[in-house]
Order: C-alpha cells, then structure tokens, then sequence
C-alpha cells in the first residue's frame, strides 16, 4: 500500500510539472506596477522669501545702500511630467504674489526701499523617481515686479526679467494628490530707475532665495 501511495503521488507530480510550466500566470506572480509621473498637473504652493537688493546710483558721489529683504508668498502653478524608467523629465511654470520687502537708511530719516509684489518663473524640470517618490531639480527663466522705494512719496515699479535654479522633493499621496517642498534661488538682475525730483535715479539689484510647500493635482 505505501509503495502504491508514493508511485501514485510521484505520477501526479511528474503531470503537475509541465501544466505549471505551461501557464505564465502561474510561474509569474502579479505585483502591484509603481506610481507612474506621467501626466499634466495644476496646484498651488507657499512660503516664505529672504534676499537682499543691492541700490547704487551718485548724488553728489557715488551712494549705494542693501536692504534685506524678507516676506511671504502665495501663489500656483501647471505642469506637464514624462517618466521614463526612473527618469522623470518635463516643463512647469509658476506665479506667485509675495509681500517680500525691505528697507535701508541713506543717512538719517532717508530710507531707501526694495518691495517684490510678485514673481514667476517657467522652468524645465527632471528627477529621479522612486514609486511615490521624486526628487528634482528645476531652473528656468524668472520674472518679477519689484518695486524701488524713498520716503516720503517714491514708489516705481518695473519688471525685471533673469533666472531661478533650485531643487525639491514630491511625494504622492494617492494617485490624483501630491504634495512636496521645494528651494528655489532667483537672480532678477539689476533694473535701471529714472525718478523724478527731487529724487536720485538708481540701479536696483534684487537676488532672493525662497523655500515653500506645494499641493498639486494630476489629471
């Protein structure tokens, strides 16, 4: 009877092999595929800004004053993502309005004044992926209008076009929500400011750095 029961479980065995071999399903086992960065977004971001504008011009001699800027922002931004492998690549553009500002005294009771009323940027932007996970590097084109400042009636303000480079992380909480913090550093170059009398004509240098969080949406 053992014999009978070992020679019977061996030829059910021998059978059971090659059907086992012959169904990809079951030599394959199903896993669950990864996030997949592939697709268009739209969300907003906040935070906080700190820099420094650097006001030169000549009155009577050469004068220059740095104010330290400081303030907050809010604002949103669009995207488009392409995911290859890990690789993540693609385009996003920003706009945000910010009450980030400063001032620095030219001798006693004459202050001079650098006020960033909003700024924006368009950026390419590539990453490396891990599931829910990226983390980038973006940098682009940056704009701004920022306003140059003196008491008591002086308030002009011009575009300033330069650039941003920066990096951040994004992690997605389901497949449609994804938030994320970045840091973004922005030179706006120097803008040149003809002012009326009885006031100084001036170069006005703003370069800001920012740090922020951010919810987006993917379609």
């Amino acid at each position: 009877m053992r014999r009978l029961v070992v020679a019977t479980a061996g030829f059910l065995a021998a059978l059971a092999v090659p059907a086992f071999a012959a169904d990809p399903a079951a030599t394959l086992p199903m896993t669950a595929p990864g996030f997949d960065w592939t697709g268009y977004y739209a969300g907003l971001q906040a935070g906080y800004g700190w820099g420094q504008s650097e006001i030169t011009g000549f009155d009577g001699g050469p004068f220059s004053v740095s104010p330290d800027l400081s303030g907050g922002f809010i604002g949103g931004h669009v995207a488009g993502l392409w995911q290859f492998d890990q690789a993540v690549i693609g385009g996003e553009a920003d706009l945000n309005y910010a009450r980030i500002d400063g001032n620095a005294d030219l001798g006693v009771g004459n202050p001079l004044g650098t006020k960033i009323n909003w700024f924006g940027s368009v950026n390419a932007k590539a990453g490396f992926s891990m599931d829910r996970m990226l983390v980038y590097g973006i940098g682009g084109i940056a704009f701004a209008g920022i306003e140059t400042s003196q008491a008591p009636s002086l308030a002009e303000t011009k575009t300033s076009v330069g650039w941003t480079i920066g990096a951040g992380v994004d992690y997605a909480l389901t497949d449609k929500f994804v938030v994320g913090a970045q840091y973004r550093y922005y030179d706006f170059g120097s803008e040149h400011f003809d002012t009326p009398d009885p006031f100084v004509d001036r170069d006005q240098n703003v370069k800001l750095n920012t740090v922020g969080v951010n919810l987006s949406y993917k379609f």
